[in-house]
């Protein structure tokens, strides 16, 4: 297979691209614009990109929003109560079914891999058993990494430590925790070391719903970024969401950057959610709510975008759409200068990689012939345009094909249109 008249990121000019029994095997420059042959693919001067990444939602709770009640208060813990009441329902047909409808969702937009999160404080843990099935089932189609998440607190929760344990011997790839819900900030700071412990000792990595909430004052990321810092495995700890970083003041936080940096731990935000959970309890002036994802990013801190939800308790809306989510953020965070467009799909792409600790991503020379073709010639136009997915190529092989959306005007309008 090739692919011919492609760009690429960051790159100038026309490429074309081989791929030979699901390697990305030749990457040449051409000179100019070439009738593509008949077994090739023609970009058209579009956009080839390593697949987007999914770096954080919930699976076993996507398509639940009403089920049985809606969050009419909007507010996280609402969420939470309202999850509480649908998860006595839960069975594997009823999470398999909608897992699957919403990763065929994101496959359809350029998503090859996805972490989810799955509620520990399950006791029968259905959703992580059925994840898990589904991880190894699809692997051909998408790469998915399973979060061991205690939804309702690792301590706080009755037999939470244990039910932790019998998620990673079911096979969770990661361990996660949620230590602004625990009961008290000592059972908060607890869980945090015991994370890192169970990490250590099952060789998994860790992705902690961290500090989500507006209090200034929950501080777990510290605690979280120490102990990964001192077990030196900060490259594999992800601290998702951090919401109550907006709210630190900058003394604070100045300190606080320099362990980040040390501890080389990655960040998840997820800004639709956060804006629209957060600040709640504000009046005006109102907090967006969204950890720093401006000062991370120039700090050299690793941190990407997540969509978190998908018409689920917490988040009712939600398309799978991460160019959606990059759109908002990117706003919501005030990045709006031409350096930051030009770099905007990191945020979706590499950034979300290193996140998930993925071997060979990318589109070099002997990586896994996995790409997408976007609409638009470089990050900036394809974030303008937020154009379809095009195409997705997996292994080398085509997993999803559509064309561009044509707009026709009537005759009798164009003779009114001064073109």
């Amino acid at each position: 297979m090739e692919i011919v008249n492609a760009r690429l990121r960051h790159q100038q000019g026309l490429y074309r691209i081989s791929i030979n029994k699901g390697l990305f095997s030749g990457i040449t420059s051409q000179t100019s614009t070439i009738i593509p042959p008949a077994t090739s693919i023609d970009a058209q001067g579009q956009l080839v990109c390593a697949p987007f990444v999914e770096p954080h939602i919930h699976l076993d709770a996507a398509l639940t929003a009403g089920e049985p009640s809606w969050n009419q208060s909007g507010t996280l813990f609402e969420g939470i109560e309202r999850w509480c009441q649908r998860k006595p329902d839960l069975n594997e047909m009823d999470i398999r079914q909608r897992a699957i409808e919403t990763i065929e969702l994101l496959v359809s937009n350029g998503v090859q891999h996805i972490r989810t999160h799955a509620d520990t404080t399950d006791p029968s843990l259905i959703g992580l058993r059925t994840l898990c099935a589904l991880r190894d089932e699809l692997k051909d189609k998408i790469d998915l990494q399973i979060v061991a998440f205690p939804q309702e607190g690792l301590l706080s929760f009755p037999n939470g430590l244990i039910l932790m344990e019998q998620a990673i011997e079911i096979g969770a790839d990661v361990i996660g925790g949620i230590p602004h819900f625990e009961y008290t900030r000592e059972l908060g700071e607890a869980s945090m070391k015991k994370v890192i412990e169970l990490a250590v000792r099952h060789n998994r990595l860790v992705d902690v719903h961290c500090d989500e909430t507006d209090d200034p004052n929950s501080r777990f990321l510290e605690v979280l970024a120490t102990e990964a810092l001192f077990h030196d495995m900060g490259p594999r700890v992800t601290a998702s969401h951090t919401t109550a970083m907006h709210s630190y003041d900058n003394a604070y936080c100045s300190k606080l950057f320099r362990l980040l940096k040390h501890s080389e731990v990655n960040f998840v935000a997820c800004p639709t959610e956060s804006i629209h959970l957060q600040g709640r309890f504000d009046s005006y002036p109102k907090r967006r709510g969204v950890t720093r994802v401006k000062e991370l990013n120039s700090a050299g801190i690793n941190v990407c975008f997540g969509e978190d939800s998908i018409f689920d308790p917490w988040y009712s809306l939600g398309n799978g759409k991460l160019l959606r989510t990059l759109d908002f953020g990117l706003h919501i965070c005030q990045m709006m200068g031409y350096n930051d467009f030009c770099h905007a799909l990191d945020f979706i792409t590499d950034n979300s990689a290193r996140t998930l600790s993925i071997n060979q991503y990318g589109i070099a020379v002997g990586h896994p012939a996995n790409c997408i073709l976007l609409e638009g010639e470089d990050d900036y136009s394809v974030l303008r345009k937020q154009g379809e997915v095009l195409l997705s190529i997996r292994h080398g092989e085509v997993i999803m094909q559509r064309q561009p959306a044509k707009v026709t005007t009537p005759s009798h309008l164009k003779k009114a249109l001064p073109i």
